[in-house]
């Protein structure tokens, strides 16, 4: 059921006018602070819950999101309605593991503080704070379109990919501050949330043919490991950041991995057929 709406406040009124929405499936670990921290700068917080049983929709809500439930029909088209069911035109789009900074919220009310921005979207930098070692605040950062005017740009209506994808010739401005990133609570629930990315990007990533994907899998991981380790700079954080270049690069093979064993099952189904 979904739950009404607060009256806008005149505290939410001073703000700039933002809508955030935030998916959500069994949240509750964090849901309130990223709620609570999207508020800095956003009049309203819009919560689009998957089904929750552990009381994350009660936990939104009394931080002051509204909450609204829809069945899970995939990561982008989840996004699409999340976008859908915000009031302003300005989105700021947040996974339910992404804290607004200070920096980013000042730096944010400042850009709206002469009326409307003078780009349609903005690039926000993303912070990893692993649970075992301190934020990776000058490595392994990534750049995301979570800022954007909804009439000009809309997210990836896809089952798989929900991240804004701009023409190469657009180039956003970035902001100062940044998301940080409480990704994965251990070891044990980074390689199962890559487990699961692998298996949606296994299905719907443009095939390759079955040489290349053999190649892959039998000479590509180091390179995905070194992608990780030197050039995202996870050398930095020690055997931790070593773990976890190896994760990382363990994932991308095992995309390989799942498009080749689709290919075989594919293979066999249609020679079925065919007899």
């Amino acid at each position: 059921m979904d739950l009404p709406q607060a009256d806008e406040t005149s505290d939410a009124k001073a703000l700039p006018p933002i809508s955030c929405y935030i998916r959500t499936l069994n949240e509750s670990r964090l849901i309130g602070d990223v709620v609570t921290a999207a508020q800095q700068v956003a009049r309203e917080v819009v919560v689009v819950d998957s089904g929750s049983t552990d009381g994350t929709q009660d936990i939104a809500a009394a931080a002051g999101a509204r909450v609204i439930s829809n069945p899970w029909p995939g990561n982008g088209h989840q996004k699409r309605v999340g976008e859908e069911a915000c009031t302003y035109d300005w989105l700021l789009d947040l996974d339910a593991d992404e804290i607004v900074d200070a920096d980013l919220a000042e730096a944010i009310k400042v850009l709206f503080a002469r009326g409307e921005p003078p780009e349609s979207v903005y690039g926000l930098t993303l912070i990893t704070d692993p649970p075992a070692t301190p934020p990776w605040t000058n490595f392994c950062l990534a750049v995301r379109n979570k800022l954007y005017d909804r009439r000009k740009w809309r997210m990836p209506a896809h089952p798989a990919w929900d991240q804004l994808q701009l023409p190469k010739e657009h180039r956003p401005s970035g902001l100062d501050g940044a998301i940080i990133h409480r990704s994965f609570r251990d070891f044990a629930d980074l390689t199962r949330k890559f487990n699961s990315v692998s298996t949606a990007r296994a299905k719907y990533t443009k095939a390759r043919s079955v040489l290349e994907l053999k190649l892959r899998i039998i000479g590509a991981f180091p390179f995905y490991f070194l992608k990780h380790f030197v050039l995202r700079g996870l050398f930095r954080a020690g055997v931790y950041g070593f773990a976890v270049a190896g994760a990382s690069a363990h994932a991308r093979w095992l995309r390989d991995v799942k498009m080749y064993e689709n290919l075989l099952i594919s293979s066999q189904k249609n020679g079925s057929k065919r007899k």
